[in-house]
């Protein structure tokens, strides 16, 4: 596929062999992100792990301290007062076995679904739909659970899901190009130190095997960091 002059001039700005320092490779990003939109900002981590184990797999949630830059619209599947308190603490849609049924019917007007347990038997039809999108709600994510106003909030303030694909890759925004490097230097650090930490007992050999940031329109940048 033919590349853009704006990506082929972005090329020219790096050695695409070198392993840049997080702040090198942050700062080099920026200058790659020429789209007149505010571009995101993305890590992209090649792990040692074979998800295809279940004790290899690596999922998590952690809340970057200056978010992400994108507005997300919850929806929380429950009843009652926890219905109440869903909508008190900023839910942008609250119903229960009308919102299942809409979802059946194809609805997905929403970024993140938030469920309590109690309402899992109902929730749990909507596997085949929502887990191909990754909007099922998981308690490892944080998104089933009795707190709903808790995980509202830190869902509104920046928290993040990140978890390895079938190529054991992590896949994970970290901002938008108008936060510059020093708050992009923040989220990046915060998300790396919480994927090295949910390294699996199971995985054998170099965890961290490749490390690229990359603007959404730009190239990827290699990046070089130890653990």
């Amino acid at each position: 596929m033919k590349k853009g002059k704006a990506y082929r001039e972005s090329l020219t700005l790096f050695d695409r062999q070198k392993q840049y320092e997080s702040g090198e490779a942050l700062a080099l990003v920026l200058q790659t992100a020429k789209s007149k939109f505010d571009e995101t900002i993305e890590v992209h981590c090649k792990l040692g792990v074979d998800p295809r184990h279940a004790d290899q797999q690596v999922r998590g949630v952690v809340v970057l301290p200056h978010g992400t830059g994108k507005t997300l619209r919850v929806l929380v599947i429950t009843k009652g007062v926890k219905a109440d308190e869903a909508v008190a603490a900023g839910a942008d849609i609250v119903g229960a076995e009308e919102i299942v049924q809409k979802i059946q019917g194809g609805w997905f007007d929403f970024d993140v679904c938030v469920t309590t347990p109690d309402m899992m038997g109902l929730v749990g039809r909507l596997g085949k739909v929502l887990g191909p999108k990754g909007l099922m709600p998981n308690p490892k994510s944080g998104t089933v659970t009795m707190d709903v106003a808790k995980a509202i909030k830190e869902i509104k303030a920046g928290k993040v899901e990140y978890r390895v694909d079938k190529t054991a890759i992590v896949h994970c925004p970290i901002g938008k190009k108008s936060f510059g490097q020093e708050k992009l230097q923040d989220n990046f650090n915060t998300l790396m130190e919480a994927i090295v930490k949910a390294k699996p007992v199971a995985a054998k050999g170099i965890y961290l095997r490749s490390l690229n940031v990359a603007s959404t329109m730009g190239p990827g940048i290699k990046v070089s960091y130890k653990i």
